[in-house]
C-alpha cells in the first residue's frame, strides 16, 4: 500500500510489550502511523476511524488459530465474529462511503464434499473459528445489501510467507527444518500429516485484497492457487531443500490433532482471475524454499551472535531493530 502512494494507518492492541517486529523486518515501522485500538471496544474503533479518516479499511484482526478456538470458543466468537459487526457499525456512523474489506477464510467451507471451492460453494464450518468467520462473512453481505455500502469478502485460502507466526504449521516446519540442519534441534512433532491445503504466497494475496476494493461494485472473491498439497508434502519439500531425510526427524503426535479436522481445501480463483486480473505466481515448492531459506538465514545469524525476531524460541527482549548483536 505504501508503494501505491497510500498513507497507511495500522491499529494495534495495547500490550505491556508491543510486538512490531514484522514492521521492522519490512522496514516500514516509521512509515506507518500506529493507532491503539481493540476489536472488542467500539469506542477505540470509532477513535481509530476519526484519527485516520480512511477511504479503505482492511479488517484482518482475529483470533486466528483454529485449535485455540476449541479451547476459547466464546472469545473467538466475540473477536472473530462480532468484531466484524463492531467495525461495520462504526463505519455506518462515521462515513458510509468507506470501502471495507473483510478477511474471510477457506476454513468456512469445512468438510464440503465438493473437491474444489468457489464463491458459490456452500459453507460447512467445523470449528468455532470457522463458524465465527462464517458469521462475519454473512454480516458483511447483509450490510452491503441492506445499507448499500462498499463491503466485500476476500475468501483467502492459506497464504504463507517468512512472516508467518510459529503457531502455524508451515512456519513450524520451516523453522524446525532450519534448526535441525544447523544442529539446534533434534526432532519435530506434528499432528495430522494428510491434511491437504491450498498454499499460496502472502504478498500476492495482499495485492488481490487491494484489487477487490478497487472494484466499482462490492463483491466476494476466492483467492487461491487451484492446487492442493498435504502437510506431508510440505514437510518433504522443506527438508529436501536442505538435503535432509524428513523421516529421520519428524514424528506425529496426537496432541496436535484438531477436535475436528478439515482434510481437504482447494480453491477455485477463476472469478478473481476474470474480474480482478489476479493470478498467483509463486508455485508450491518455490514458496516452501523461500520460507526455509529465510529461517536458515535467521538461525545462522543467531549462531553468529545476532538477536532474533520476536517470534523465535530463543529471542529475549523487545528490540527496536530486527537484529542486533548480542553483548
Amino acid at each position: 500500500m505504501l508503494k501505491k502512494g497510500y498513507k497507511v494507518f495500522g491499529t494495534y492492541r495495547r500490550l505491556s510489550t508491543p510486538n512490531f517486529w514484522r514492521l521492522h523486518y519490512l522496514d516500514v515501522y516509521d512509515k506507518v502511523e500506529l493507532i491503539p485500538s481493540d476489536i472488542l471496544d467500539t469506542r477505540s474503533i470509532s477513535e481509530a476511524l476519526v484519527k485516520s479518516n480512511p477511504s479503505e479499511v482492511y479488517h484482518l484482526a482475529a483470533q486466528s488459530f483454529v485449535g485455540v478456538s476449541f479451547d476459547q470458543p466464546l472469545y473467538t466468537s466475540n473477536v472473530t465474529g462480532f468484531g466484524v459487526v463492531r467495525i461495520l457499525e462504526e463505519i455506518m456512523k462515521f462515513n458510509q462511503k468507506i470501502k471495507f474489506y473483510q478477511a474471510s477464510s477457506s476454513e468456512m467451507y469445512g468438510e464440503i464434499k465438493s473437491k474444489i471451492k468457489n464463491e458459490e460453494t456452500c459453507f460447512h464450518p467445523v470449528s468455532p473459528y470457522a463458524v465465527a468467520k462464517t458469521y462475519g462473512y454473512w454480516m458483511v453481505r447483509l450490510y452491503r445489501d441492506a445499507y448499500n455500502i462498499h463491503a466485500s469478502n476476500g475468501i483467502l485460502f492459506n497464504h504463507e510467507s517468512p512472516l508467518r507466526g510459529l503457531e502455524f504449521v508451515t512456519r513450524k516446519i520451516t523453522n524446525s527444518a532450519a534448526r535441525i540442519k544447523l544442529g539446534l534441534q533434534k526432532k519435530l512433532n506434528l499432528g495430522h500429516l494428510e491434511s491437504y491445503r491450498d498454499w499460496g504466497y502472502a504478498p500476492e494475496y495482499v495485492e488481490g485484497m487491494w484489487k477487490i476494493l478497487q472494484q466499482k461494485q462490492p463483491d466476494d472473491f476466492v483467492l487461491a492457487t487451484n492446487e492442493t498439497h498435504s502437510v506431508r508434502e510440505f514437510v518433504e519439500a522443506a527438508f529436501s531443500s536442505l538435503d535432509l531425510d524428513w523421516k529421520k526427524y519428524v514424528k506425529t503426535d496426537k496432541k496436535f490433532y484438531r477436535v475436528l479436522e478439515v482434510n481437504l481445501l482447494k480453491g477455485d480463483a477463476a472469478k478473481a482471475q476474470k474480474k480482478l486480473s489476479w493470478k498467483p505466481k509463486t508455485k508450491f515448492k518455490k514458496l516452501v524454499k523461500i520460507m526455509v531459506e529465510k529461517d536458515l538465514e535467521r538461525w545462522n545469524g543467531w549462531k553468529n551472535g545476532e538477536r532474533f525476531p520476536w517470534d523465535a524460541d530463543n529471542y529475549i527482549g523487545d528490540d527496536k531493530t530486527l537484529f542486533r548483536k548480542a553483548i
